[in-house]
């Protein structure tokens, strides 16, 4: 008909096109369940990239991450002889504690990018982490419930 004029379609979800966010970057669909294959981002904008390699590299990097985490965890670095009142303890306590939670954070944000490897990776390094590091300060101490009696950190809460 003339004197029309056509309306284009709603758009559900995200745009293509849309550069709402950011005036040189396009903004693309968001895996918003689990996926497989290296075609992924983790943690940075295009990192890992289509390489299978550097996929490879931030499959490595994710469990790295989770099982410093866990080694962090259950270590004991400061004697505890004097050292409680320690303001220099504390100020390392903090930093160590700092840290710890930024692992965390950083293992988070590379789970929430829904690669299947990147959760296995990071699954596999709080296991193996805890399989080298954790179990043995439970074994030593004599149970589970004493494991805060022998480390600098308090536990975490998952």
């Amino acid at each position: 008909m003339p004197g029309t004029i056509s309306t284009p379609p709603p758009h559900y979800g995200f745009r293509q096109n849309c550069t709402c966010m950011h005036p040189r970057k396009k903004m693309g669909m968001m895996h918003m369940t689990f996926f497989w294959g290296h075609n992924a981002e983790v943690l940075f904008d295009r990192w890992p990239g289509t390489d299978p390699k550097m996929y490879a590299v931030s499959l490595a990097f994710v469990f790295a991450m989770a099982a410093l985490v866990e080694l962090l965890s259950c270590c004991k670095l400061i004697g505890r002889a004097g050292s409680d009142c320690n303001f220099a303890a504390g100020i390392f306590r903090t930093v160590l504690y700092t840290v710890r939670c930024g692992l965390n954070y950083m293992v988070m944000l590379a789970v929430m990018s829904f690669n299947g490897g990147v959760f296995l990776a990071a699954v596999g390094g709080h296991a193996l982490g805890f399989l080298a590091f954790g179990y043995r300060a439970c074994k030593k101490s004599g149970g589970v419930g004493s494991v805060k009696e022998r480390t600098d950190l308090p536990p975490t809460n998952c």
